[in-house]
């Protein structure tokens, strides 16, 4: 991803409390970049994320659009989307807006790579392990994506996400419930785990594991960074 300028626009809100995330560790990357008081020059559009539950993601469509096309209309150079389930829409969005998006996917795939790893244990919303714009896209990196085997796993992901890390909550049971989760993915060959959802990183990291931990977020805004002093 390469941009002339330096103005980037953010969908956030989904959650705030990532978004918040996103923004520190943004700023402090053009920061530790171009030094002084340099500090990014960024638009965010923070999205109510209870429409988008109210709605479901596969109908959050027009949302995201309205987002967008906000943002181009600040005269930002590119987008990126706060939310990994997001990128359910990122092609479609992109071609609608015409302005580049920043993929938190593909960024993550060359991470991966750049490892020297294949197989990836992916958490994230159900909709991010269920269905195949992840892992389809991950897969075209040539990784093997492991996610949990239980559906009622993946649903008690989707509900603490929801219900606790969404707003901020960490419940040091869910902590312990969450490491286990990792702990079947590794048993069953994952070799490093990915944290395919911005808020998961709240709740667990590299410490809690035996593999290497990918954190979606740092990924993805260390390339935000990137192409803003590119």
């Amino acid at each position: 991803m390469n941009c002339n300028r330096k103005r980037i626009g953010l969908v956030g809100g989904i959650s705030w409390v990532s978004t918040m995330e996103y923004y520190r560790y943004i700023n402090e990357g053009v920061n530790q970049k171009l030094g002084g008081l340099h500090a990014a020059e960024c638009v965010i559009y923070s999205l109510n994320f209870g429409d988008v539950q109210e709605r479901g993601w596969e109908d959050s469509y027009e949302l995201l659009l309205n987002a967008c096309n906000s943002l181009k209309d600040a005269n930002v150079d590119a987008i990126a989307l706060c939310a990994n389930t997001a990128h359910l829409f990122a092609d479609r969005l992109q071609e609608a807006v015409g302005v580049p998006i920043i993929s938190i996917i593909i960024e993550t795939a060359r991470a991966v790579s750049n490892l020297g790893l294949h197989t990836v244990g992916l958490l994230g919303t159900r909709y991010t392990m269920e269905m195949d714009f992840y892992r389809k896209k991950l897969e075209s990196y040539g990784l093997k994506v492991l996610i949990p085997e239980k559906q009622e796993t993946r649903d008690y992901i989707q509900r603490t996400l929801r219900d606790e890390l969404g707003i901020g909550q960490i419940n040091p049971a869910t902590k312990e419930a969450y490491i286990n989760i990792g702990g079947e993915l590794i048993d069953a060959g994952a070799e490093c785990i990915l944290l395919g959802c911005t808020e998961i990183p709240l709740l667990i990291g590299p410490d809690d594991f035996s593999v290497p931990v990918l954190d979606t977020t740092q990924i993805h805004s260390k390339s935000i960074v990137e192409c803003m002093v590119s």
